[in-house]
């Protein structure tokens, strides 16, 4: 055999062999290992970023809410959310054009457009060769020896991750809010003595207050003589203290699944909370944070200190809400003193004090109170009065003009407070302490009940004893008429009226889990409905606090007189809004039937409406736009496919999206939905919606189906793309009507215009072009090919979370050979491939799917990357 062949046989097995061990390694090279000085990141919209070699993890600058505005930050790099776990801490965030540098003598550099340096990694010894983003999270700067000068975990902000660890001494703090990551009024620190606290600062220093909690870890402590020495996150996703003596202390027992499924991090929340989170890994990145544990059980009882505020400002009311962390509410007659700061001080909205009170010697008659029950500000009192009654407590502090508050607890114990009030908290675990808090009234001439005191007044009169006798005679003849004639009244009111009169008593209150509340609870919970937050076809919604455990902040819709004598619409709206539960869909929390009086109870979201924040002064990112369209199209499929009733919603429209704490989107007013029993596909009803948003099935007499609020979305879409409202009168011409504009500019080749100076749209044109289809399901489709645009439609509002890659030949060559002769632009080809396909009348093709498959057989000839979803 020739020789040379016999090499080849031995040698080529072990070279393939060789080159397999290979590729993985420069794969690995190509996926940023290492970072060489003189390598710099640059703050853009779309700046690149240094990845881990997993890819988990990524390094570089995060958009923040203010505009033009940067954060050197490592976040999640594989999760929607991108959550960041650590940043440099600077005075005032990065602008844009700010750049990162890495430098052999400073390690990470970072200085603004001007050059002016703003942060630089803490003073290193020793000279860098390169920086490393880890697999775990873990930035390092090495030496040519490989040996760690500098790394993030050894400078935590307010996170923790799996392998990182804290020594004695060792401190981080909590940022000032979610979205501000200036130092905030909590820290966590493993103290000398190895002892874990948690403590509240005094703003701006450092100077800590006394530790809300312990883990009682010291020499000592739990029967053993080995202090802590080390706060350890273990890589399997438990956290202890490491004693001296190598013993472990949990901080909680908790079950943690394997880190290969799940991300982990323990964060000191900015409301003082510190908690560890999970998240699973998966591959469509879908899923959320889920809290394993927190510490302390409930901050609002733990941080019961002698200085500070506690864990809301003063004179603020601390409550625990579902998920183990705080709320802060402001007593009746009281404000935040900074209205952005809903975690920050209360103040009076009036002027007490005793010199005012002078001036009215009746000074009851100026002054209520507001009762609360499991209530007490514990560290504010400068009067304790045993044994007192429930009367007697009150009468002291109405009389005294120090007095803001009282506190009776059973036992005849009275507490008389002055401002400020620090430590506030609402619990049960305070077993029935009544705060009565002196508040102005509104007219502070206006009388008040006398609670059985003399009125002075009454004194000074002194009129005709006899006179007094006639009209008490004459007065009470009368009052016996009117007595008989109101009685009567009442008696033929409750004959007529009896079905009116009782509240609903049905199961379904049970089975959904409501709250039936009466109109006297929802009208004390408004103040009256005092607070309009909107209004609608149906009704009016009011802000009103909730007694539901704790103090918890609804929106209260008080729906119109067209429900009085309606029941069946109202009880349909009950029962299947109660049987809806979405993260995309507002959740209705209870009802109110009685009487005439239709009422619904919704959580209530502070960021207020897309409207409001689509339209307002600043525009939002286009990340936050894409994010919010993916949320209302998640909402939509649920109400439309996943519901046991299907829901039409058929008012479609900024306003009626509302967006919770971290501007997700939530679908709300259900007034004027269509409610289908599954087992139906369609149904006639009177024209609904809002103009500019109605679909042409109405105008046509024709069958209303889901395709409706497709329809909707499609031209709010366009709405978010522009970030202009669909009929804006101060535009001129054609571009007063968004959909018209964006037709002519379709006709001429200028889509672009739509988003001429939205440089983050312009920068993103996979997504741009792609959501630019919606646009034709309004303006290239013509009018009688209902079936078609709405098809497209429905493709649209499916997609955007995972790639897929179906390529069936399900159709004729005839068809083929139709769409590879359509030469128009790619977007448009695109749109005709499902157009064609429809002709085939394919019962199929009604299903997102199904059209994801036929559009993708067609891709060896058409340049567009397509994206769907299958929730």
């Amino acid at each position: 055999m020739n020789p040379n062949l016999l090499v080849m046989v031995f040698v080529l097995p072990h070279l393939l062999a060789f080159l397999l061990i290979l590729l993985p390694v420069s794969s690995i090279a190509q996926n940023n290992v290492s970072v060489t000085v003189g390598n710099s990141l640059t703050a853009s919209d779309n700046s690149p970023s240094w990845l881990s070699p997993s890819g988990d993890f990524a390094f570089g600058f995060s958009p923040l809410i203010e505009k033009d505005f940067f954060l050197l930050s490592i976040w999640f790099a594989k999760i929607p959310d991108k959550t960041i776990v650590w940043y440099a801490i600077v005075d005032n965030p990065a602008p844009r054009g700010s750049k990162v540098e890495l430098t052999a003598n400073g390690g990470l550099v970072l200085t603004g457009p001007q050059g002016d340096e703003l942060w630089r990694s803490n003073t290193i010894i020793g000279t860098v060769a390169y920086g490393v983003m880890s697999n775990t999270g873990n930035f390092v700067l090495e030496d040519s020896n490989f040996n760690t000068i500098w790394a993030s975990f050894n400078n935590p902000t307010d996170t923790l991750l799996p392998t990182q660890s804290m020594e004695r001494g060792g401190v981080f703090y909590s940022r000032k809010s979610e979205t501000n990551y200036s130092q905030g009024r909590f820290l966590l620190r493993l103290r000398d003595d190895g002892d874990l606290v948690l403590n509240t600062i005094n703003l701006p220093t450092d100077n800590p207050n006394e530790p809300y909690y312990f883990s009682h870890t010291t020499a000592g402590a739990s029967g053993t003589s080995s202090p802590g020495k080390q706060l350890v996150f273990n890589g399997s996703g438990y956290m202890y203290i490491l004693r001296g003596n190598n013993q472990k202390f949990l901080l909680r027992h908790v079950k943690v699944e394997s880190t290969g499924d799940f991300y982990y991090r323990a964060t000191l929340n900015f409301d003082g909370v510190f908690t560890q989170y999970s998240h699973p890994k998966t591959s469509n990145g879908s899923g959320s944070w889920t809290p394993l544990w927190s510490l302390p059980d409930n901050i609002c009882v733990a941080s019961s200190v002698l200085t500070g505020s506690g864990t809301c400002g003063y004179n603020s009311i601390c409550s625990l809400k579902l998920d183990q962390r705080p709320m802060c509410t402001c007593p009746k007659g009281y404000s935040f003193v900074d209205p952005n700061d809903q975690y920050g001080s209360c103040k009076p909205d009036f002027i007490q004090g005793c010199e005012e009170d002078k001036q009215s010697p009746a000074g009851e008659n100026h002054y209520t109170f507001q009762e609360l029950i499991n209530t007490d500000w514990p560290n504010s009192d400068y009067a304790y009065l045993k044994p007192y009654t429930e009367d007697r407590c009150r009468k002291s502090c109405m009389e005294d003009c120090m007095c803001a508050v009282a506190i009776f607890s059973l036992g005849g114990n009275c507490w008389k407070k002055k401002l400020p009030l620090s430590n506030g908290k609402m619990d049960n675990s305070l077993n029935g302490k009544k705060a009565f808090i002196k508040i102005r009234n509104n007219n502070s001439t206006a009388p008040t009940p006398d609670h059985g005191l003399p009125n002075p007044e009454a004194k000074k009169k002194n009129q005709n004893n006899w006179i007094d006798i006639w009209l008490v005679l004459l007065g009470g003849s009368v009052f016996i008429n009117i007595i008989l004639f109101v009685a009567i009244g009442l008696g033929i009111f409750y004959i007529c009226h009896t079905k009116f009169d009782r509240p609903i008593k049905n199961v379904n209150a049970i089975e959904m889990k409501l709250r039936c509340f009466t109109y006297k609870e929802l009208a004390e919970a408004t103040d009256g409905f005092k607070e309009e937050l909107g209004k609608g076809a149906f009704g009016v919604v009011y802000k009103g606090a909730m007694q539901m455990g704790s103090n918890v902040l609804v929106a209260v819709k008080k729906l119109n007189s067209s429900f009085q004598n309606i029941d069946r619409e109202f009880k349909n709206k009950v029962n299947v809004i109660g049987q809806t539960h979405h993260k995309n869909l507002v959740r209705l929390l209870g009802f109110c039937d009685e009487g005439l009086h239709r009422l619904l109870v919704y959580e209530f979201l502070s960021n207020g409406t897309l409207a409001s924040f689509l339209f307002g002064d600043s525009k939002p990112t286009w990340n936050q736009r894409i994010n919010i369209a993916i949320g209302i199209a998640r909402g939509l499929l649920y109400l439309h496919e996943e519901c046991s009733n299907q829901i039409i919603h058929c008012d479609i429209k900024p306003q009626n999206i509302l967006l919770d704490d971290y501007y997700n989107a939530r679908i709300t007013d259900f007034g004027l939905a269509k409610l289908l029993k599954m087992d139906q596909s369609q149904t006639l009803t009177a024209i609904r919606g809002t103009k500019g948003y109605v679909a042409p099935e109405w105008f046509r007499n024709m069958a209303i189906t889901t395709k409706v609020d497709v329809y909707s979305y499609g031209v709010m879409l366009l709405e978010m793309i522009c970030c202009r409202k669909s009929v804006d009168m101060e535009s001129v011409g054609e571009e007063a009507i968004l959909t018209d504009w964006a037709y002519d500019c379709y006709t001429e080749g200028a889509l672009d215009a739509l988003v001429e100076y939205d440089v983050e749209a312009l920068n993103d044109r996979e997504k741009l072009d792609f959501i630019f289809v919606v646009c034709f399901c309004r303006l290239v489709m013509p009018i009688h090919s209902q079936k078609n645009y709405h098809l497209i439609c429905h493709l649209v509002y499916s997609s955007a979370l995972q790639d897929v890659s179906l390529r069936p030949s399900i159709l004729t060559e005839d068809l083929q050979a139709l769409f590879s002769n359509f030469v128009f632009h790619k977007c448009l080809r695109y749109l005709f491939c499902v157009v064609a396909c429809c002709k085939t009348d394919n019962p199929h093709l009604t299903s997102s799917f199904h059209l994801a498959r036929i559009m993708l057989a067609f891709t060896p000839n058409l340049s567009i990357s397509v994206s769907f979803v299958f929730l």
